[in-house]
């Protein structure tokens, strides 16, 4: 039977826990803050370190300016259909194989799955891997980006152990019926796996949006560049590209022009936003899923 003494422990103990985590909450949220306040405040304010809470001097020409720069809108093509196609061939590539290693008829099931599972501890390495690449003629195309990524043996882990909670008795009952080994991937397990499904798109998404390594390693034509490394070129120019700015202007400056000049500080905190974005938009479509996915996914039972 609670006792009062054991009721105020309690509310006491739920009070601890809201606040520590309200904290936690708001020093993972400001970072983001930040930077946003400060690509919407006065170029000159922020590159002095003023603005901290609340922006000050609001304008939208950081945002204006940098979209406008060179090669931006052919590179965000690239990266939108990098992340699109190559989350959906991840996806569906990881749910087939998956489900594939849970059917015991499978020729050589457990070699497979463990020659699948190691390479997630041995590859050969970066030069090996370029070699492989150019010698597959996908290097400077835009399959560099998707046809390496497809595979990927944590995911298929992940639906492997899904579609084995997944009871059996519905994929029997199929077969009874006379449905081939893909009718029931379609019909039946790909419905019941959204979860995981929705979990290994985000992993997949993320991962795509934000990588510029392959960029840098395979690809030479400037049309082909994905919006992240195009981005991050920018950040590493942001000096000289703030002084072509300032000099498109028209050289003098008044004070009020000042506030909507470009700096590095501007252009670094710019382009940052930009790049997180759509990430943070996309992430809460698939919240709901991700949690059971990942839990189900990774433990049986």
């Amino acid at each position: 039977m609670k006792t009062e003494k054991n009721d105020v422990f309690d509310k006491l103990f739920i009070i601890i826990n809201y606040l520590v985590f309200g904290i936690f909450t708001l020093i993972c949220v400001y970072p983001f803050y930040y930077l946003i306040i400060n690509t919407l405040s006065a170029n000159d304010l922020s590159a002095n370190g003023a603005i901290n809470f609340m922006p000050k001097g609001f304008h939208l020409e950081n945002y204006k300016q940098v979209l406008q720069l060179q090669g931006l809108s052919q590179a965000a093509l690239v990266s939108v259909g990098r992340t699109v196609i190559g989350t959906a061939c991840t996806v569906l590539a990881s749910a087939f194989l998956g489900f594939m290693f849970t059917q015991e008829k499978m020729w050589k099931r457990k070699f497979w799955y463990r020659f699948f599972v190691i390479t997630m501890y041995f590859n050969a390495g970066l030069i090996p891997m370029f070699i492989t690449m150019k010698t597959l003629h996908l290097t400077n195309t835009f399959w560099v980006y998707v046809i390496p990524a497809i595979v990927q043996p944590f995911n298929i882990i992940l639906v492997k152990t899904y579609v084995e909670s997944i009871p059996k008795a519905l994929q029997e009952a199929a077969e009874i019926d006379g449905a081939s080994i893909l009718k029931i991937f379609y019909k039946i397990i790909l419905p019941a796996s959204t979860p995981i499904l929705a979990t290994i798109a985000i992993f997949s998404a993320v991962g795509q949006w934000n990588s510029f390594q392959d960029t840098l390693i395979y690809i030479t034509d400037q049309k082909l560049y994905s919006l992240q490394y195009l981005l991050y070129t920018y950040i590493n120019q942001a000096s000289s590209l703030a002084q072509l700015v300032k000099n498109s202007a028209g050289g003098a400056l008044n004070v009020a022009a000042l506030a909507t000049q470009q700096t590095p500080t501007s252009i670094r905190m710019t382009v940052s936003i930009i790049v997180v974005l759509p990430i943070l938009f996309i992430y809460p479509l698939f919240q709901r899923f991700f949690v059971k996915g990942i839990m189900i996914g990774s433990v049986k039972g």
